[in-house]
């Protein structure tokens, strides 16, 4: 599969790091940020690349010629084969997709040249075949949705919309943001557009959303735009602590799964309202620290709710989509939510039957646990789980994690006062 990278952006916000190279050219630990992108790629069998480039694009040409040079970082081969488009005048970040489209492959990946990633790019491509659409989008959760566009999508992946900057939101909204990592069809490229510049998310993907024809690829690992300086250093951090590298999928993961409700919102009985949803103090920080830790932070709730008829997965999803936003206002997020939406016993008006039946994923049995390990390829022995009832306890254990309890509670391997305690505790700070 070929991988175009897109290079051609000025990168004005980050002008006061580097003013004289183009943006992909800037180094992190001795390496520019293009050059890591490149090497991601080559580690997974990736080596068909075509760069676009514009401004200071003879640098990038210089650097790296057809792929066949010696690395002057790294003293190594490039080892991939590189072809260039030089645009004269801008196209928009798009409008040179058009001009190389009988160079591309049926399917190809899309990339930023300007982000700091390192991911399972074949996992991406295979979700991408078994969804059969016409582009999937990689989405992740970040600290600052409220300032970002998001993505919205239904329970099979498929985007319902996009909703840029500019565009209204509900007061409520799940935290996924287009991380700029693409798999596309070249079929997109069938559009008729006639315009000197293209912009790719607002003329050729947004109106995708709702066809049926764009899908999510939701993952924790580690995408991050380095577009203005307090970003660089930030993703300079994360690279010489080598969260960069861990956080790909490829590598064995560690979660902290938590309990809901009366470890993360304010206990009411059976929460079936959104109005009714509020977090208890200390939950946001307690979280932004987990996003900072190398861990993942997954929601693990029973909601018998829903098969009980009082609550639906509509329903449901506002109250979370509440919860997101809550935290994201805070700069905290969550990589996962799962839930149980089963009830063993029968009996309660308005019941959903189908729904009515001793399942292998309320707890305290692991079932949720197991499926997210699954999905997110979990070291389970170095996990948590963290509630405030013994179901808790006994799910962390019957899924091979340690276990901590807000309160008291012998079999738990700590307890705390709070979340917040809690995880200091783990993370010993």
């Amino acid at each position: 599969m070929k991988t175009v990278i897109m290079a051609g952006g000025k990168g004005t916000r980050i002008s006061s790091v580097a003013r004289d190279i183009p943006k992909p050219m800037i180094k992190i630990d001795g390496v520019p940020v293009l050059e890591r992108e490149i090497e991601c790629l080559k580690s997974q069998g990736l080596t068909d690349i075509i760069i676009t480039v514009s401004h200071l694009g003879q640098i990038i040409i210089d650097y790296f010629g057809d792929g066949s040079k010696i690395s002057p970082a790294t003293g190594k081969p490039f080892g991939v084969n590189i072809e260039y488009y030089f645009e004269e005048q801008p196209l928009g970040n798009a409008g040179a997709l058009f001009k190389i489209k009988d160079k591309l492959s049926d399917d190809f990946l899309l990339l930023n040249a300007d982000a700091v990633f390192d991911i399972d790019f074949i996992r991406f491509i295979d979700y991408h075949k078994e969804k059969g659409g016409l582009v999937t989008l990689f989405t992740h959760p970040n600290g600052h949705p409220y300032d970002s566009g998001l993505i919205v999508s239904d329970g099979n992946g498929a985007v319902l919309k996009w909703l840029a900057k500019e565009d209204e939101r509900p007061a409520y909204y799940k935290n996924r943001v287009n991380a700029g990592l693409h798999v596309v069809s070249k079929k997109i490229l069938d559009a008729e557009i006639v315009a000197p510049k293209i912009d790719l998310d607002r003329q050729l993907l947004k109106p995708l959303a709702g066809t049926g024809k764009m899908f999510v690829y939701d993952s924790p690992e580690y995408v991050k735009d380095m577009g203005t300086p307090d970003r660089y250093e930030s993703v300079c951090r994360d690279f010489a602590l080598g969260t960069v590298k861990a956080k790909n999928l490829i590598n064995k993961q560690k979660a902290i799964f938590l309990d809901r409700d009366g470890t993360i919102n304010e206990y009411v009985g059976f929460l079936k309202s959104p109005d009714a949803f509020r977090l208890l103090d200390g939950v946001s920080e307690a979280i932004k620290k987990i996003n900072s830790s190398g861990y993942l932070a997954i929601v693990i709730t029973n909601q018998p709710v829903i098969a009980r008829g009082e609550v639906t997965f509509a329903g449901l999803e506002e109250i979370h989509d509440k919860l997101e936003t809550l935290l994201g206002r805070e700069g905290a997020y969550l990589d996962a939510i799962y839930f149980c939406p089963h009830h063993p016993h029968k009996g309660y008006a308005g019941e959903i039957p189908e729904l009515k039946f001793d399942c292998g994923c309320r707890k305290p049995k692991a079932g949720m646990i197991f499926k997210a390990a699954k999905d997110f390829n979990i070291d389970l022995s170095e996990s948590w789980m963290i509630g405030d009832g013994e179901n808790d306890v006994l799910c962390g254990i019957n899924a091979g994690c340690k276990t901590a309890i807000i309160g008291e509670n012998h079999s738990a391997t700590l307890s705390g006062k709070s979340l917040y305690d809690i995880i200091n505790k783990i993370l010993g700070s």
